[in-house]
């Protein structure tokens, strides 16, 4: 019997996205966004890896392109905040790499603090990283999309947080659910021009830099909340980001994609 507890080894590759151009935003580090490029990389795709951290997007960028010697990996420093940097980093990574088909919005923050404790501006900085900054990457790609005439797919992260309550989660989850009503409202729009919009929406992804920033204790309770009494691993979210990238899901749009048990 297969033991669900326990965290099975990455798939390999299937080539889902062979000959496509991928840009992935907050994909420098540990987290999701360099599991995301990564999983594009091995199912085929060319990949654009962006973050505002420069010392360790290089690195990641080096990883990446020593792991897939066969791919075209390419970085730009991108702070989604800057409405500038983003339009830069849409037409940085057309130009560099001849053309966009995926774009994956993955940049986010978090936090944890009571609404009565939250500052103004400890909500607009959540808001306007998580909310903002993928309305901004999907409006800049968007643009793209429209003069290219080639159609595409944006994948947005979202979280199961835009569904579920949780203490001093407020601001996050606000953004999220923003993110899951962008998904719908811009993939109505988006179909006029051939592109899909979708979103994923995890529960707990656990890596070190979550870690880091986030108590031990609370970690542990939620994957422990979950039915497979476990996080989940950032490849596997970042399988479903690839599925949903791919011709495997071309009559999905406006929808969210949730990777958790959502406490079954």
């Amino acid at each position: 019997m297969t033991d669900l507890s326990t965290p099975p080894q990455p798939v390999a590759g299937h080539g889902l996205l062979a000959g496509k151009v991928a840009v992935v935003t907050a994909a420098a580090g540990t987290g999701i966004g360099s599991a995301t490029a990564r999983r594009l990389l091995d199912e085929g795709a060319d990949v654009v890896v962006s973050d505002w951290h420069e010392r360790r997007l290089k690195q990641t960028e080096e990883e990446l392109a020593a792991a897939f010697p066969q791919r075209r990996v390419a970085s730009a420093v991108c702070d989604v905040t800057s409405t500038e940097q983003v339009d830069e980093l849409v037409r940085a990574a057309a130009n560099r790499l001849g053309r966009i088909d995926i774009m994956v919005n993955n940049a986010g923050l978090g936090g944890e603090t009571p609404v009565v404790d939250m500052t103004d501006e400890q909500w607009d900085r959540v808001l306007d990283i998580t909310l903002n900054g993928t309305f901004r990457c999907t409006r800049a790609v968007l643009n793209y999309f429209r003069d290219a005439g080639h159609g595409g797919v944006i994948v947005n992260n979202a979280s199961v947080l835009g569904w579920r309550a949780q203490h001093g989660q407020a601001h996050y989850a606000a953004a999220k659910a923003g993110v899951m009503a962008l998904t719908r409202c811009s993939a109505v729009e988006a179909a006029a021009l051939g592109v899909r919009v979708n979103a994923v929406a995890p529960s707990i992804a656990r890596h070190p830099f979550l870690d880091k920033v986030t108590s031990t204790d609370l970690l542990d309770r939620l994957a422990a909340g979950e039915a497979y009494g476990r996080a989940a691993e950032p490849w596997e979210v970042a399988a479903t980001i690839a599925m949903l990238a791919s011709d495997y899901t071309t009559y999905m749009t406006g929808e969210v994609v949730s990777v958790s048990s959502q406490r079954a």
